[in-house]
């Protein structure tokens, strides 16, 4: 069989309130909100790529970081590239995210978004 081909769109988290978790990546990265439905809104960078997407679920549950047996698991998590860690970290608090209380490396921070999906912040290249 030959292989057709496929291309990935998107990467989409699961929230109750797309539009507000939306906004809060839009913040964060920069990204102009290219798709706003009531249940579905996706991000995407000017620049064109991989998109990031938001849908509607009723019975949201946050992940638990770090995991916890029997506790919902985070099903994905991102690793954002920045040049100011600590300026990110700030910029991210005031969008709405939080620094998650365990934290696994000293030059890493796992922060948590406003629908408690993980993040990880860290020093590379952008």
């Amino acid at each position: 069989m030959t292989q057709p081909h496929m291309h990935m769109v998107a990467t989409v988290l699961g929230t109750s309130d797309p539009r507000g978790l939306a906004v809060f990546y839009q913040r964060l990265l920069g990204w102009p909100i290219v798709a706003d439905e009531p249940d579905w809104v996706t991000l995407r960078p000017s620049s064109g790529g991989t998109g990031l997407s938001f849908q509607f679920e009723a019975n949201y549950v946050p992940p638990i970081w770090p995991e916890v047996v029997g506790e919902q698991q985070m099903m994905a998590h991102f690793d954002i590239a920045v040049d100011d860690l600590e300026a990110s970290v700030v910029l991210a608090c005031d969008a709405g995210a939080k620094i998650a209380s365990h934290q696994p490396q000293d030059d890493v921070r796992v922060m948590l978004d406003p629908a408690g999906h993980p993040f990880c912040l860290f020093v590379g290249p952008v």
